[in-house]
């Protein structure tokens, strides 16, 4: 009997502390389960400042995701530029022109648009979808797929690209890229094999 009591005092105290904190914050009472009792409280409600909080951060993260220029994603905000990109298709012999906001990839874009364009990694590490540029400006700083030294002399990769301003392309031959950033190596004939450097190398082991 006397553990019943004080069972019931302690609960009557945690109940009081619940209510003075729920009338502070402006909170209904939480619930509370008890074994071998019925629910004191059936329903729960929230402030409607919480719902507000909740509401806000869902519509700052949708405006955070559009601007990072993932792939795929259309931008809502209405404040971002847009430029008109024309690319010169010289392997279908064709012309393509379309709109792409500054925080768009122009390869996503021109997909989302159904416009067919090559590629092949999606992730600036290759040449597939290298263009040179005849005006306008791409800002590309993930494109590791062509050095800094053919992004000075214009060329650029779609897929990884941002237009800055009105941009005109033209496609490039995926080989002809390649061989202007590696040919040179290449072209210095294979290298020699040194034994003796070796066999030390392998004596360090």
């Amino acid at each position: 009997m006397r553990t019943h009591v004080l069972f019931l005092t302690s609960l009557s105290l945690s109940r009081h502390c619940v209510s003075v904190c729920a009338k502070k914050k402006k909170m209904a009472l939480p619930l509370l389960r008890i074994p071998g009792m019925p629910l004191t409280n059936q329903h729960q409600s929230f402030p409607s400042n919480t719902r507000r909080k909740a509401t806000t951060a869902k519509a700052e993260l949708g405006t955070a995701v559009a601007r990072t220029g993932g792939a795929g994603y259309q931008s809502p905000s209405v404040d971002v530029p847009t430029h008109k990109v024309t690319v010169h298709d010289r392997q279908r012999g064709i012309v393509h022109e379309f709109v792409v906001p500054e925080d768009q990839y122009i390869l996503h874009t021109a997909e989302a648009q159904n416009i067919t364009l090559p590629f092949a990694c999606r992730h600036g590490c290759c040449t597939s979808c290298a263009v040179r540029i005849k005006k306008g400006q791409i800002r590309q700083p993930e494109a590791l797929g062509i050095s800094a030294e053919l992004r000075d002399k214009g060329y650029a990769l779609l897929c990884v690209g941002f237009p800055t301003s009105d941009v005109e392309v033209e496609t490039q031959d995926e080989d002809e890229v390649y061989w202007l950033q590696f040919g040179r190596y290449f072209a210095r004939g294979p290298v020699e094999r040194d034994d003796y450097a070796l066999e030390l190398a392998m004596a360090d082991e």
